[in-house]
């Protein structure tokens, strides 16, 4: 079977690809081929093409071999040298990170010792260029790999993405650190009490008041997904003065991420008493701060979801509460 159809064999590239070619060749057929036996043609194709397969996957993991053989260089000291071994260190992470979208081969990174080696040297490294990619690969590793987040989790991974995330000097490593942290806490009971632990809400917080649109986008959005997936969590930000903290957040010159703030407050008032009764405290002036942000939010698409929010936040706080006056005057 060396041509069919007239075009020259080519094989999958990795076993997913082998087995769609599978599918694509049963279903080619509108009625099922009687069962007999595999021609021998037919079963030297088969061996040819996963022997291909299994040489593209060993080729990967070559790939992540030399990739990491560069990454575990020393410097050479100063001058242009050192700004080839960092251009090299570069383009390793970036194949790494490529190559590791492939959750086979961000495994086979971890057995490697790739990811102590990010943990130990890269997050820590001197050059921003660096500190970002490493965190960038722990991300593309972490995401939706139980295996690999504990792994990470039990090298001390967090408190150095949190670290980053809050005091980095380089906006793209802390905003990239905060996708790794992410990557890490969410959907995930051993990272979410790491986080606690480390007073990882205090760090989300002044990541929304730094100047970063990025980080405060992201810092918001991962907020309030956490507490929309734990709410018993709700009483400890409370209790950190959130609610006080965020309504000076939207004092701020409108942002998109004023939405993720908004949707907080909501889901902080919600359930929570005592996050109700800050809400509600005069002191504050939300509730005419709602007003006025309903105000300018009306008729604009794209802050469509912002407006329900601010609509559903002041309904809950302050219309309940001239309810409640009322039913106590009586």
């Amino acid at each position: 079977m060396a041509e069919e159809n007239g075009q020259s064999r080519r094989y999958p590239q990795n076993l997913q690809g082998l087995l769609q070619l599978a599918v694509d060749a049963g279903s080619a057929t509108e009625e099922p081929a009687p069962a007999e036996p595999m021609s021998e043609e037919r079963k030297a194709w088969l061996r040819e093409a996963l022997a291909d397969v299994a040489k593209g996957q060993m080729d990967e993991v070559e790939q992540m071999k030399t990739c990491l053989a560069v990454l575990n260089q020393e410097g050479k000291g100063e001058g242009e040298l050192d700004e080839d071994d960092d251009e090299a260190k570069e383009s390793a992470f970036e194949m790494l990170s490529e190559l590791c979208e492939n959750l086979d081969n961000a495994r086979d990174l971890m057995v490697l010792g790739g990811l102590e080696l990010c943990v130990s040297r890269y997050l820590s490294h001197s050059q921003s260029g660096l500190r970002w990619r490493a965190a960038e690969l722990i991300a593309s590793c972490a995401q939706n790999m139980p295996q690999l987040q504990t792994h990470l989790l039990g090298i001390g991974t967090l408190p150095k993405l949190l670290q980053l995330t809050d005091s980095d000097p380089h906006p793209t490593v802390r905003v990239k650190a905060l996708y790794a942290l992410s990557c890490l806490v969410r959907e995930q009971e051993a990272g979410l009490q790491a986080f606690l632990s480390h007073d990882g809400f205090s760090v989300l917080m002044r990541g929304m008041q730094s100047e970063n649109e990025k980080l405060r986008t992201k810092s918001a959005f991962l907020l309030l997904n956490l507490l929309t997936s734990h709410p018993e969590h709700k009483d400890t930000v409370v209790s950190m003065g959130m609610v006080q903290q965020l309504v000076s957040v939207l004092r701020t010159p409108h942002s998109q991420f004023h939405e993720h703030v908004v949707g907080t407050l909501c889901c902080l008032v919600e359930d929570c008493p005592q996050g109700l009764r800050d809400c509600r405290d005069p002191a504050l002036g939300l509730e005419e701060l709602l007003k006025q942000r309903s105000v300018e939010l009306r008729g604009k698409e794209e802050n469509e979801e912002e407006l329900e929010f601010c609509k559903h936040l002041r309904s809950m706080c302050f219309q309940r509460q001239q309810s409640d006056d009322n039913g106590m005057d009586r």
